[in-house]
């Protein structure tokens, strides 16, 4: 097996490896080794199959595809196509259902009021002035002064709390720019005008996008311990964590991680939707996936379902979700970033490579613009005399 022929090298294949090495294959003609460490492609969105049910899930979590960019939109669609799910999420708080993101539903029904939208404003304003918090300093604070504090108390803090495994007031307030807020009863969860899931699956994407005779796919191969072997001046495409390529030696970046209960239950439905929060601190998981919900469009098995309950944990380098993000991983990050820049046959992306929370359509614009770089740079290259 010789990797040496090789000038451009994807480690890992998410979406951003991907995406990289279907357009240098396809758009630049150029021969692409992928590097997988796992036993499949597609990273934390691989989708199968259950066995005993049938029910198609994400092994990863639940992922719901939405953008408002029209060329990753128009981008991916050829190697897929999408049923129209619009993503709906509850969650329960001492053993009541209430929608979330907090709407004009979600308000009413806690306070147990009949709000009208054009009340709404003046409601919460009232609720933020009993705080005295006018210059938030942190994810609690910033919370509190958008909803109020028995709101936060309800949905936010026991919530945040399992997700990030800390205080929120320990939290950057930057990290609230995820959760949104209505006055309306809009139920949406994604405002964003295409919306969908994958008929066939996620994977079935990933097998499209590396279905290239110039692209090579290594799985069970970890990049690490191939390195020497790759040709010294390959172009290396790097999606795993970032302060791992470097061996930590600007310290390690703070990562968080999932752990996933897989349960069969014996009806037809067990929750009524795709995904049910839980915001009590005392339930020690975040959510319960019912991943049939997600297709509506399949004949499923009526006499069982797939239940998932989901765990937020610490994680590290070895096994990340997502990026914890802060001052301190901050300052690490940019000096990772200088390293970075330091190899003009270095790019680093996605997730854990850029270290930020994206969401796929995010990872494919990012990806679709590295790509640009990479052949833009190539094609700049002065020629051998």
């Amino acid at each position: 097996m010789s990797f040496e022929n090789y000038k451009y090298v994807v480690v890992g294949s998410g979406f951003f490896g991907a995406v990289v090495a279907e357009r240098l294959a396809y758009d630049f003609g150029k021969p692409v080794l992928v590097l997988e460490k796992r036993n499949h492609v597609g990273g934390n969105c691989h989708s199968v199959d259950h066995a005993e049910t049938g029910i198609h899930y994400h092994i990863y979590g639940t992922h719901i595809f939405h953008t408002s960019d029209r060329e990753v939109w128009e981008y991916i669609n050829k190697f897929t196509d999408f049923n129209g799910y619009h993503h709906q999420v509850l969650t329960t708080h001492r053993d009541k259902v209430y929608q979330m993101p907090i709407n004009l539903e979600t308000i009413n029904s806690y306070y147990g009021l009949n709000l009208r939208p054009f009340e709404v404003s003046t409601f919460i304003a009232e609720e933020v002035g009993k705080t005295g918090i006018t210059n938030p300093r942190n994810f609690e604070e910033k919370a509190v002064s958008m909803v109020g504090r028995p709101l936060y108390e309800a949905f936010i803090k026991g919530y945040t709390t399992k997700q990030w495994g800390c205080p929120p007031d320990q939290l950057p307030a930057t990290l609230l720019q995820r959760l949104p807020f209505r006055t309306s009863y809009d139920e949406n969860y994604f405002f964003d005008p295409w919306q969908g899931i994958p008929l066939l699956g996620y994977s079935s994407i990933f097998d499209k996008l590396l279905n290239n005779p110039k692209i090579r796919v290594e799985l069970n191969t970890d990049f690490f311990s191939i390195q020497h072997e790759l040709a010294g001046d390959a172009c290396v495409v790097y999606t795993g964590p970032l302060d791992k390529l470097f061996d930590y030696r600007h310290g390690h970046l703070e990562w968080r991680s999932l752990s996933f209960e897989e349960e069969v239950l014996d009806v037809q439905d067990y929750q009524g939707t795709s995904v049910m929060n839980y915001a009590d601190e005392n339930v020690p998981y975040t959510r319960i996936h019912e991943p049939r919900h997600l297709h509506p469009e399949k004949d499923y098995t009526e006499s069982q379902t797939l239940t998932i309950k989901e765990y937020s944990r610490q994680g590290s380098s070895d096994d990340p979700y997502y990026p914890v993000g802060g001052d301190r991983n901050r300052a690490i990050l940019e000096k990772y970033l200088i390293d970075v820049s330091r190899n003009n046959n270095l790019f680093v992306g996605g997730r854990l490579g850029d270290y930020k929370y994206y969401d796929m359509d995010q990872t494919i614009a990012v990806a679709l613009r590295t790509y640009k770089q990479i052949r833009d740079r190539t094609q700049n290259e002065p020629k051998p005399r």
